[in-house]
């Protein structure tokens, strides 16, 4: 479980500091599927960096369980998402020199995963397997980002924006492959999206203004990625 309380972050000098979070408490439960959304500037995507262990806040707690990720050193709080956290942002973060299979190979090796080509295929990419990123599309290459949290086999998933490079079948096909995968292994999902389709999908839709949780509502009938508009 994932319980947050009371989190500010600000950006800039003293003098000229810019609060983006003010205050935010929250709590996910393991396996949930939880969507945030909010207009540009809520603070949306600061809160998926603090709650990921990216940053760390100002002020306030980040609980794992029984396990404060505001205390860890920077050396404690690498390992810990090394070993618990996927990533799958907008910016690919692909390492240019290496190809399909070796990026996605990074992350399957955190985990010991030797089956991670299984994933590869899943996401429609056993064909481009020597391709390095330049020689790929921008949907190509958000699926390699894709494939690489999934293989880490994570506990949590992070995902900021991720369908927002993939066209209409893509998108749905990879949010469906996501969302058997976290049926059969119950990690936890945290998705940060402006498409409001996708959080009727989600069982937890927290929404943000201003950087405050203004609604926090759940979902008793999730749709599948075939069933929502798009």
């Amino acid at each position: 479980m994932i319980t947050i309380k009371n989190i500010t972050k600000s950006y800039g000098n003293k003098d000229n500091a810019f609060q983006v979070l003010k205050g935010v408490s929250l709590q996910i439960k393991d396996g949930d599927f939880a969507v945030i959304l909010g207009p540009s500037g809520s603070g949306k995507s600061t809160l998926l960096n603090l709650m990921s262990g990216l940053e760390y806040p100002d002020s306030g707690t980040i609980m794992y369980g029984s396990k404060d990720i505001t205390a860890l050193s920077d050396d404690e709080l690498t390992s810990f998402r090394k070993n618990n956290i996927g990533f799958i942002f907008q910016q690919y973060y692909l390492l240019p020199n290496l190809n399909v299979d070796k990026n996605v190979k990074m992350g399957a090796d955190l985990a010991k995963n030797n089956d991670y080509k299984k994933i590869i295929k899943e996401v429609g990419l056993e064909e481009k397997l020597n391709k390095i990123p330049s020689e790929l599309s921008g949907g190509e290459q958000q699926r390699v980002s894709v494939a690489r949290a999934l293989a880490k086999n994570p506990k949590i998933l992070f995902l900021d924006e991720p369908t927002g490079a993939l066209d209409e079948e893509t998108g749905r096909m990879i949010l469906n492959y996501i969302c058997s995968l976290q049926k059969e292994y119950h990690f936890t999902i945290v998705m940060v999206t402006h498409n409001t389709n996708i959080a009727e999908m989600a069982n937890v839709i927290i929404q943000m203004n201003s950087g405050k949780i203004t609604e926090i509502c759940y979902n008793k009938s999730q749709k599948t990625a075939y069933e929502i508009g798009w």
